[in-house]
């Protein structure tokens, strides 16, 4: 037989002559996004809202997340703990402690002294839920259409990671958020508007505010199109909403449809998934010229409405306009609205900071559940609420009995739902007498993404996107379940 006959090709004649087709394999694998999925996607999202079916029919048409940035005091607000006031300026035992890691900010203190609250809690609705109606009032009257969570835990222990691991469930930034994934999952109800919008509410008190970013609503591996769309609190909404002097909207709606034609003809020869992108953006921007303004325009809404929300509705870039306007949104299709609300991290004068805290939320929470349910969309809308973790039971810094300060902690931390198929007046999990470690019916961040999948209608295991040759979940590779007693 001839030597050049294949038979006789040896392995290093093989991947010689082959390196090129090897090479082209190694790179399909690890851009798979630009070049199987997304690019599949893209193709078929141009002109298009697009969807992914679900896996079976959802309790929650869109989502309403209210993130408390910093995270709130769980045994200051829903987590009652009468036995620590036998405890006062007593050292936390190392049994309950545990070796557990600590920040650098307490870990060089000579003594852990526990810091009972300061606070009345009376016990709210049928549902029996104790919390502090001295801080929450309004909160209190909706205790029983309230699905109450008291045994989140996480493994981040600082801002940056926790907030991460929340928002997308993993510590390490650069994944799709929860937004993100409801956005590639549902699709958009509205044309005119994105399916998930960010707002950022200015708290009254600015004392000790978090830095958040854009990472935190971005879409990671999923198309460009499911990232968030932040809205300004102040001046246009939208930066450049509005066209330039001198440019007619006629004008402009050519200018895009030409851009457009431009970027199709590169997206039908190369297939990026970013051009694909690309058209979406400018197609959006010029709808939004028109929905925006009415939409931000609030002169509209009743006086019931602002005697229900508060006078600080009327001012923008308040947490009470921000759910206003989330209400707004919601009302008009937009998927997933996220409002960010800072100055949570109450590692010095929580007596001091916490009823500003509560003051700017608590009003305009309950005004939120009380308008859905008029409106007839709590049943549809999944309301939640919550932090990235809790605060330690012992001390930071000086302790007296009218004032503490608390440290991060992630072994638990409380959280609540309402509507949109969450279990009203569920009250779930429980923690020791110091609120330090959990005894009951732990949720782990996985668990509570995968129940609200759930409530969306979607199988957490099979809700997945195809990147770098993998099946990327928001759930990870480890063990998440839905938790079914939340779900009524």
């Amino acid at each position: 037989m001839d030597s050049n006959h294949p038979a006789f090709l040896s392995r290093r004649h093989f991947f010689t002559s082959g390196r090129n087709l090897l090479g082209g394999a190694a790179m399909m694998s690890l851009m798979g996004d630009a070049f199987s999925g997304q690019a599949a996607m893209a193709s078929e999202l141009v002109g298009h809202p697009g969807a992914v079916p679900t896996h079976f029919p959802p309790t929650a048409k869109r989502v309403i997340y209210l993130h408390m940035v910093g995270g709130p005091s769980q045994m200051d607000l829903f987590d009652y703990k009468p036995q620590m006031n036998e405890w006062y300026d007593k050292d936390l035992p190392e049994s309950i402690r545990n070796g557990q890691r600590l920040t650098t900010m307490t870990s060089g203190q000579s003594r852990f002294p526990i810091s009972p609250s300061k606070y009345k809690f009376t016990q709210s609705g049928e549902c029996g839920m104790w919390l502090n109606q001295e801080l929450l009032p309004n909160l209190a009257k909706k205790a029983d259409e309230i699905c109450w969570m008291r045994s989140l835990h996480t493994e981040a222990i600082n801002h940056e990671p926790a907030i991460a691991a929340m928002q997308t469930g993993n510590q390490v930034a650069g994944r799709p958020c929860l937004g993100s994934w409801a956005s590639y999952g549902l699709g958009s109800m509205n044309e005119n508007l994105p399916a998930f919008v960010v707002l950022v509410a200015i708290p009254t008190n600015r004392e000790q505010e978090q830095a958040i970013s854009a990472r935190l609503w971005h879409s990671g591996y999923l198309p460009g199109e499911h990232a968030g769309v932040s809205f300004r609190s102040s001046g246009d909404p939208i930066l450049y909403i509005n066209n330039p002097p001198g440019v007619p909207d006629k004008l402009r709606k050519r200018s895009i449809e030409q851009l457009n034609e431009l970027n199709q003809l590169n997206f039908n020869r190369y297939h990026d998934p970013d051009t694909a992108t690309r058209i979406r953006q400018y197609e959006m921007a010029y709808k939004m010229q028109a929905s925006v303004p009415e939409l931000t325009d609030i002169a509209s809404e009743s006086q019931h409405t602002f005697e229900l929300y508060g006078e600080a509705a009327k001012k923008p870039g308040t947490f009470a306009n921000s759910v206003l306007m989330a209400r707004r949104l919601a009302e008009r299709g937009v998927r997933f609205i996220q409002v960010y609300h800072n100055n949570w991290d109450h590692h010095g004068n929580l007596a001091g900071r916490l009823p500003s805290q509560c003051k700017d939320v608590d009003q305009p929470c309950h005004a939120l559940l009380e308008d859905l349910r008029q409106r007839g969309m709590l049943d549809d809308t999944l309301v939640i609420w919550g932090g990235e973790f809790g605060r330690t039971i012992y001390s930071q810094g000086q302790l007296s009995r009218d004032n503490y300060g608390r440290d991060h902690h992630p072994r638990c931390f409380s959280m609540w739902m309402a509507g949109g198929g969450a279990k009203g007046g569920t009250i779930y999990g429980e923690t020791d007498e110091f609120s330090y470690n959990i005894v009951k019916d732990p949720i782990h961040i996985r668990d509570f993404h995968a129940t609200v999948l759930h409530l969306l209608g979607f199988d957490h295991e099979r809700f997945t996107y195809r990147y770098q040759g993998l099946d990327q979940k928001l759930t990870g590779v480890e063990p998440a379940h839905v938790i079914k007693p939340l779900i009524a």
